[in-house]
């Protein structure tokens, strides 16, 4: 069942999304050769709990999962796509690093991601990050009321072919809980799908792989999907409220 909001109930997530973005921020800065998966979700579990919120990752357990997710973050290194758990692994000048973060607060939920470099990074991978960018920004640009699902879809396919998109991993509804109906997919036909009201709240989260492939692997910590080629991956996230003045970025 889709749930629309109330401007309370969104503003309240609009508490969260700021949780989100301050933690985001605060684990960018901090995103340098040398530093620990571990130390950046150390970072953020001191700035969610500093603002009185809750992660909303921590000990998360859906039903594919084989254990509790043991971290605040997805730390998610150059091949890795999404669910990239925060070990011990060390960060080099080079690397590609896509942090992905929650948080509630009274009952509401806010998620986003961004992908940085670490040091200085080639042109390629300057070029995925740019690309992965802009596909959340067309998307955003079209979740207005009267729109459609596949618009959002075709929004973010269009602007990142020719990477790949992984097959049936996107973006979700969000709200009293972090993930909700509707299904937000990376790929859609314009004008078909979910007609688009206001008061619906979304995460859109575009993942684009390098190689062009739509596929992915799940790696031995039944947590991480890598790419299938294991070239690199870039994810971009907001949380947003469709409303009668168009989109609202929750988590920016």
């Amino acid at each position: 069942m889709v749930t629309l909001r109330s401007q309370a109930e969104i503003d309240r997530m609009r508490e969260a999304g700021l949780v989100v973005r301050e933690a985001l921020r605060r684990v960018t800065d901090a995103a340098e050769p040398g530093v620990s998966l571990a130390e950046l979700d150390a970072i953020a579990a001191a700035c969610i709990k500093e603002h009185g919120a809750r992660s909303n990752f921590l000990n998360y357990h859906p039903f594919w999962a084989p254990t509790p997710y043991p971290g605040v973050l997805c730390l998610s290194v150059n091949d890795v796509i999404v669910h990239g758990v925060p070990d011990g692994r060390v960060l080099k000048t080079g690397d590609i690093l896509s942090i992905d973060c929650g948080a509630e607060v009274g009952g509401y939920h806010g998620d986003a991601a961004v992908t940085v470099p670490v040091g200085e990074v080639d042109d390629d991978a300057k070029r995925l990050l740019e690309t992965t960018r802009a596909a959340l920004t067309a998307a955003i640009a079209v979740a207005v009321p009267g729109g459609r699902m596949g618009d959002i879809g075709y929004a973010v396919e269009t602007t990142a072919r020719p990477y790949g998109l992984l097959e049936g991993v996107g973006g979700h509804g969000i709200g009293t809980a972090m993930h909700e109906e509707p299904d937000v997919p990376n790929t859609g036909r314009p004008g078909r799908g979910l007609r688009l009201r206001e008061g619906l709240v979304i995460a859109i989260e575009p993942m684009l792989i390098e190689g062009g492939v739509d596929e992915g692997r799940t790696l031995a910590d039944g947590w991480s999907i890598a790419t299938a080629d294991g070239s690199r991956a870039a994810h971009f996230e907001h949380t947003i409220a469709i409303t009668a003045d168009g989109p609202v970025i929750l988590t920016a």
